[in-house]
């Protein structure tokens, strides 16, 4: 149908990328974005490190692994025409101890594996010369990797989507879904908009709006904070690239790294703790009702169970600035917590199965005329392109 009407749920930039697809390939097409904020990108689009991530982590065959490598190309080729920020920094994933050099190996094959282009591995004296203050024993040396300002995209999404006859109603914070003849009702208090197909990129609320289309309480969504530090201005010149360690793979997380922005700025971090409500930007900031939430689902007491000894270690650093950078060190020696300011912080949509498992991998599925994105946590901003192709094509049968 040509003259339908779609609505997406969500203007962070999976969203906005999905609905400027929408109105690409399907001419004549209603988009309609419905976003509970008054402006587009206000969570993790807002506070996204502006990493384009290369597709070093991510299991081959995955849909992280294939849409990351999609959309990496397809970002760059986005950023250039529009003249937004797209710099290829490098990065660094550095072991430190020589328990890790087995880990850094399977993380290379699986980056062969995932055709990330001119990654190769390089000894401590080559460490040296790409990153004269970096330590470790040994590294992976991904020189595609880049930077960019995801809110700024997110932004030329949004005007892209507009300037095609489509619709961003901010402000319009979504309490009810009904199915009605041939669609669905979108409701906001007494406002209503009938739509003939919704797709839900909700984040932090995924779950809640998938449970008002009844797609199921499973996943749930776990707000994990992420808090950085930033290095003095008169210690920025220790970091030219992307630092990273060889990450755990018992998480989905990627550890403690150091992170130049466009700004100029050298982000330390992020570390990830459990927050007190799904908006949860700082220590103080708790709600009783998403902690109700968690209590009463059987996945967050497993996680608890088999995870708590992290947890504890991840609050410490968030308490003191010391612990903060006491990893930290290992990678930049010499930088300690006299060389920092706490910067800002994010949250973590992170998808918890029932069983306690962190779900790693993007989760999209449907139901009726409804399409839900219930897990698209980090490379999503990188892969939000290639995601709005796989959605778009998922949705009309045409990918």
């Amino acid at each position: 149908m040509a003259d339908e009407t779609v609505g997406i749920v969500g203007a962070g930039i999976v969203g906005l990328a999905t609905a400027r697809e929408i109105a690409l390939r399907r001419p004549g097409t209603r988009v309609v974005v419905f976003e509970k904020e008054q402006q587009v990108s206000q969570h993790q689009t807002g506070h996204n490190s502006g990493v384009v991530h290369a597709g070093i982590y991510y299991t081959p065959g995955s849909l992280k692994a294939d849409l990351c490598v999609r959309g990496v190309s397809l970002l760059r080729e986005y950023c250039q025409d529009r003249e937004l920020p797209y710099r290829e920094t490098g990065k660094l994933v550095v072991a430190v101890r020589e328990d890790e050099l087995g880990r850094m190996e399977n993380l290379y094959e699986r980056a062969k594996n995932n055709h990330v282009p001119d990654l190769r591995r390089v000894s401590k004296d080559e460490i040296g010369e790409l990153e004269p203050h970096a330590g470790g024993i040994a590294a992976l040396h991904s020189p595609r990797t880049a930077i960019t300002d995801y809110p700024a995209i997110a932004r030329e999404f949004a005007k892209d989507v507009t300037d095609s006859g489509g619709e961003v109603k901010v402000g319009f914070i979504v309490t009810g879904l009904t199915t009605v003849p041939d669609g669905i009702e979108v409701a906001s208090g007494q406002d209503r908009v009938k739509v003939d197909r919704l797709i839900l990129c909700a984040g932090l609320q995924s779950d809640v709006v998938a449970k008002l289309a009844e797609d199921g309480r499973e996943p749930k969504i776990v707000p994990f904070r992420g808090e950085y530090m930033l290095l003095k201005p008169d210690r920025t010149h220790l970091v030219r690239g992307l630092i990273y360690p060889v990450p755990d793979p018992r998480y989905p997380f990627l550890g403690v790294h150091f992170t130049p922005r466009v700004d100029g700025s050298v982000e330390v971090g992020p570390n990830a703790v459990l927050a007190m409500a799904r908006e949860g930007y700082t220590l103080g900031r708790i709600s009783p009702r998403d902690l109700l939430g968690l209590a009463a689902y059987p996945g967050s007491w497993r996680m608890a169970a088999q995870h708590w000894r992290t947890g504890v270690k991840e609050y410490r650093g968030a308490l003191s600035r010391t612990a903060f950078m006491k990893d930290a060190g290992l990678y930049v020696p010499g930088v300690g917590a006299s060389d920092v300011v706490r910067g800002g912080a994010g949250v973590r949509a992170q998808a918890l199965d029932r069983d306690g498992t962190l779900v790693d991998d993007f989760r999209i599925h449907s139901v009726g005329r409804i399409t839900a994105v219930r897990n698209a946590p980090s490379p999503a901003a990188t892969a939000s392109m290639a995601i709005a192709e796989h959605i778009v094509g998922q949705v009309f049968g045409d990918g």
